[in-house]
Parts: C-alpha cells; structure tokens; sequence
C-alpha cells in the first residue's frame, strides 16, 4: 500500500513505473472482499480453522499455538514424533497437489504451516487437506 501510495500527491517519490499487476491484483482482492462481506469472510476463516482443528483432534494431532493465540488463516501443526515431516509434505505436493509449509527456525522439523487464506478457505479444502494427511501419516511418509 506504501508503494502505490507513494505515486500521488506533492510529495510524490517513487519515479518507476510498478508491475501494473501488482495493482490489479490488489484490485481484485479487495473486490472480492467488499462482495463476501468483511465479517462473512472472517466468519468462514474461523469456521475453517475450527473444521481443521477438530478434524487434527480426531487424527491426535494438534496445533503447536497456544489456545487463544492461534491464527485462523495460518495453523502450525505439530509434527507427530517419528515422522519425516519434509517426506510428508513432498508427498501431499506430489500425490495430492497439496502444498504446505515447513516449521522455520527454532521450529523447523516440528510443525507444518498449513494455511486457509482467501479462496482456500474453504471446509471442501480442509476436509481434501485432512483427508490426504491421514493416507500420508498411514503410509508412515
């Protein structure tokens, strides 16, 4: 927002033309937004990184945040012990067409970043993302 900012007024100072696409899809973002509805779409986010909790407890796993200090739009889920969690998450891109994000720093090898954001928000995703994880855990992946 900064940048596109930044082109009007007196005190103009970026002098580059920006990538154009940056700005249609900023655009388009918050058209589909403005056409959920801003509390619909927190509503569905929250209902989704519910539906995914619950789903995780049922397979005896869990969230690696602190009850109350979770993010609807990005789960670190513990790694259970024993698991390759890099041969996981190359399986679920592979097999699945599924791609999720590996711990970073102090939390590498322990969690996976699983995130519901935007349009992938959605409880068919989380049940296709709880659904592939089950059959890679099976497999011992």
């Amino acid at each position: 927002m900064n940048l596109l900012a930044s082109y009007w007024g007196q005190e103009r100072v970026y002098h580059h033309t920006a990538p154009i696409s940056m700005n249609y899809a900023l655009h388009e973002a918050l058209r589909l937004v403005l056409a959920e509805g801003l509390e619909n779409r927190w509503r569905r986010h929250q209902e989704n990184h519910f539906l995914l909790r619950e789903g995780l407890k049922k397979m005896e796993l869990g969230l690696a945040a602190q009850e109350g200090h979770q993010l609807w739009q990005l789960n670190a889920v513990s790694v259970p012990a024993g698991v390759d969690e890099a041969r996981v998450r190359q399986r679920l891109l592979n097999d699945f067409n599924i791609e999720i994000g590996a711990g970073l720093g102090p939390l590498k090898g322990q969690i996976w970043r699983v995130g519901l954001m935007g349009e992938t928000s959605s409880a068919a995703k989380v049940q296709a993302f709880l659904s592939a994880l089950a059959a890679c855990l099976a497999s011992k992946s």
